[in-house]
């Protein structure tokens, strides 16, 4: 098993966040697992900003978020991920809360109007 001083460590959470590859790309690539990189770059990102909690997107500013994202590949969502500061597992939540919160309103509104019409 090879050791990787923090140094090498901090190069190559570097060139992975500098790099338009996935995360899986970047790992196989460097003969790193992922989920080792992934951890090398949770640590380095908390000793950079330690403490710094990123207010949560609006429901409108999450909207802009998944039309913008819509047409993406997965790797060019992952670079605009590491760009923002979200995870692309986010982004389809998102989607899928805005698709559900319009099917579950539109049922509602096809159930209220049958018990409307059946009053009538």
């Amino acid at each position: 098993m090879a050791r990787y001083s923090t140094e090498q460590k901090n190069a190559l959470v570097e060139q992975y966040l500098n790099s338009p590859l996935s995360i899986r790309e970047f790992a196989e690539k460097e003969g790193i697992p992922k989920s080792t990189l992934y951890s090398w770059s949770k640590k380095l990102s908390q000793e950079k900003i330690p403490n710094m909690k990123k207010p949560a997107p609006s429901a409108e500013q999450r909207f802009s978020i998944v039309l913008e994202t819509a047409t993406l590949s997965e790797t060019e969502l992952s670079q605009f991920c590491r760009e923002k500061g979200f995870y692309p597992e986010q982004i389809q939540q998102w989607k899928q809360a805005f698709i559900n919160g319009h099917s579950t309103q539109k049922s509602t509104t096809n159930n209220a109007d049958k018990k409307r019409i059946k009053e009538l």
